[in-house]
């Protein structure tokens, strides 16, 4: 009998579609290692806007493929009705250390170390013709698959108003990014010495990350989430005048948490903190909110480099 997971197959196991698939195919090589395989082509939507004019595979969608393979593996253990949210409740010890382009095959491996109150943790890396590009530890957890119950808190002081510190059109001035992978609607306020930063993403069911999701239960991937907080902490960090022609690529997550679902509907209020520290690198941690409570956690790292 083939060890091999088809598309077909892995469409039957994980919930992820376009444009949040990230596995071609996969293989069971025991019961506790899988390996998978994404090509990485040009065609891909998400080179229009990471980055225009020098593509590269976001960091954090090696981490989503690393976290779909690793559903595969655990999905039978965990959700074995196959009715729940299999999620990435924390992933940690993330380095990136090679890109992947257009041109490149990524290998995903995944090995689970421990199964243990509904939870799995599991060891990843992403390999390409170059070597490791990317390696992490994850837990997955599992929750009901719950909808949005009451209607956000409208027009706060993080909505953008005539004395917004900076919009969209001034934050495509500081980072690279574009549609589809900007995630950052505007800033509300910039903290002294570009240590702070308090930015504002509004999740709509209209983004093409939510077109194709099963059952209509649409919430943002945890990798996502921790886009969000690296491109806060990079307008932040890139907004101070001796980094000007610079930019920032992610460097690791020592650890990030999840606390709680995001919706569409739902305003992300993205608090950074960036310490300061040498020329070359960010450091920082913050939060992101929705209505006032804390659902998210990370603390990272990245470069600063010349454009």
């Amino acid at each position: 009998m083939s060890n091999v997971i088809n598309l077909k197959q892995i469409k039957e196991i994980i919930p992820q579609r376009y444009p949040m698939l990230m596995l071609d195919r996969a293989m069971k090589e025991s019961d506790t290692k899988y390996v998978g395989v994404k090509n990485v082509t040009i065609n891909e939507n998400i080179f229009n806007g990471h980055f225009p004019g020098h593509p590269i595979v976001p960091g954090v969608l090696q981490v989503e493929a690393m976290k779909q393979l690793a559903q595969i593996a655990v999905a039978d253990k965990l959700d074995p009705s196959g009715e729940n949210d299999i999620y990435m409740r924390v992933v940690e010890k993330v380095k990136f250390r090679k890109p992947n382009n257009p041109g490149d095959r990524m290998m995903v491996e995944v090995e689970v170390l421990e199964i243990e109150n509904n939870e799995a943790v599991v060891s990843c890396k992403t390999t390409n013709n170059s070597g490791l590009s990317c390696q992490a530890k994850i837990t997955l957890a599992v929750r009901p698959k719950t909808q949005a119950k009451s209607m956000p808190k409208l027009f706060t002081e993080f909505d953008k108003h005539s004395d917004t510190s900076s919009d969209v059109s001034d934050i495509m001035t500081r980072i690279p990014h574009r549609y589809p992978f900007l995630l950052i609607d505007n800033i509300v306020t910039f903290g002294a010495d570009s240590t702070t930063i308090c930015a504002i993403k509004n999740v709509s069911q209209n983004e093409e990350i939510f077109a194709n999701c099963p059952d209509d239960y649409a919430v943002l991937p945890t990798s996502l989430q921790c886009e969000i907080a690296a491109q806060s902490g990079c307008v932040s960090v890139l907004s101070n005048p001796k980094n000007k022609g610079k930019i920032g690529y992610f460097m690791s997550i020592e650890r990030a948490e999840v606390l709680a679902p995001i919706f569409p509907g739902d305003q992300v209020v993205c608090d950074m903190v960036i310490h300061p520290g040498s020329s070359r690198f960010g450091k920082g941690h913050g939060t992101i909110k929705v209505d006032g409570e804390v659902v998210f956690k990370i603390q990272l790292m990245f470069a600063i480099v010349d454009a």
